[in-house]
């Protein structure tokens, strides 16, 4: 159904916008007048001039589920029904977010459950996020839920940017080294290699090589950027193949440093859902096969649906995860131990605990291993092309 945005006045008096969903303008106008709102402008989504370029910056980004997730936990704490809290999100909501919580109120007056409703927009709300929800409505214990639900998402979304912020400064200098030798082999050397041609210098073996490289760029850069383009559409190729991930990322773990990382956040985020999912109610069969479907590296992935199948067989999880080299011994010991007394969802949020703060080590360890690689590689790069580039003119000179 089409989108209608307008301007409406509450029985306050005060001025409020967003969007409705509706099939006609007049059926929007009933919707709106149904709650009480006085309209006073309504039209088409579609005959908004800046339509297309919002709906190209628009979207629902994970900070405002994550917001959503909070408000609505604290409404329904407060006593409100789900269907008035949502109501009141519909209107404080940006424009993305309002559109797909009025679409879900309006599922949910139609008869669904709230997360039944969550489950068919599953390209915004994941199996973790539906499962926990339907756990709290069948519990009575939503708000808790929800409220459990905003810290673990803001942890994880906080780590994450620990992570990824340990590679910005590596990538630039990276992608700053590749743009100067290109500029130094398109326009630079070229002309370097004319002045030597001119004198009749007798080039060293090094210089021979930098100019054959520039030769090449300059006169084959067609062929440099097509083997570039087909080689990344063949890499991507290759890796949307189970074959191809599971190949990647093994070798993602086998990297000094990097491998570590790797398998503590992967670790981290395991121990952390796990333990999120158990608390809640969730059985453990049901938990494994959400978090075995959360895991992006496909050894843990495929390890862990091993360890599903063992415990659909009886035997304890600390078994499943000892027979299993990737994860290390701390995490089936404790897990055993959580088995044995009862409190498995308590151990584990201890074990996410201590696998982040192992994470975070391993991202200072990287970064400071990162930063002397890097002026290594810089210095032996501007090192070999200065030799190569100053060799000839002292061959230049001793002929005078």
């Amino acid at each position: 159904m089409p989108y209608f945005t307008y301007k409406v006045k509450n029985k306050f008096g005060e001025n409020l916008k967003g969007t409705v969903e509706a099939r006609t303008i007049h059926q929007a106008a009933e919707v709106l007048k149904e709650r009480n709102l006085l309209v006073v402008h309504l039209r088409p989504l579609t005959d908004d001039p800046l339509g297309f370029i919002k709906a190209m910056i628009g979207g629902v980004s994970s900070n405002d589920i994550v917001n959503f997730t909070r408000q609505l936990s604290t409404m329904i704490s407060a006593g409100l029904p789900l269907a008035s809290a949502l109501s009141i999100l519909v209107r404080q909501s940006k424009p993305e977010m309002s559109k797909l919580v009025a679409t879900i109120l309006e599922e949910i007056e139609g008869g669904l459950t709230f997360a039944d409703a969550l489950e068919k927009h599953d390209s915004v709300f994941d199996n973790l996020y539906v499962q926990l929800v339907r756990a709290g409505e069948f519990g009575g214990v939503l708000d808790q839920i929800l409220e459990r639900l905003a810290d673990n998402m803001e942890k994880s979304k906080e780590f994450r940017s620990k992570t990824r912020g340990a590679m910005i400064y590596p990538m630039i200098v990276l992608i700053a080294m590749v743009i100067v030798g290109i500029i130094m082999a398109i326009f630079v050397i070229p002309k370097l290699t004319a002045m030597y041609v001119d004198f009749g210098a007798d080039l060293p073996m090094a210089t021979k090589i930098l100019i054959g490289i520039s030769d090449f760029f300059v006169h084959f850069w067609w062929v440099v950027l097509a083997a570039s383009v087909g080689g990344t559409v063949l890499i991507k190729n290759w890796l949307k193949t189970d074959f191809g991930k599971l190949r990647w990322h093994r070798l993602q773990l086998r990297i000094p440093i990097f491998g570590v990382l790797v398998t503590k956040i992967v670790l981290t985020e395991f121990a952390r859902t796990l333990g999120l999912l158990l608390n809640a109610g969730v059985s453990l069969l049901t938990a494994l096969e959400i978090v075995t479907k959360g895991v992006t590296n496909m050894v843990y992935r495929t390890a862990l649906e091993d360890v599903k199948a063992q415990v659909e067989k009886g035997a304890p999880m600390s078994q499943g995860l000892e027979n299993h080299e990737e994860f290390p011994p701390i995490l089936s010991q404790m897990v055993s131990v959580g088995e044995e007394t009862g409190k498995l969802d308590e151990i584990l949020d201890k074990l996410a605990t201590y696998f982040q703060q192992e994470s975070e080590q391993a991202v200072k360890n990287l970064t400071a291993a990162m930063e002397p690689m890097i002026m290594i590689v810089l210095g032996i790069a501007v090192g070999a092309m200065v030799i190569a580039i100053i060799m000839p003119i002292y061959s230049l000179t001793s002929q005078f």
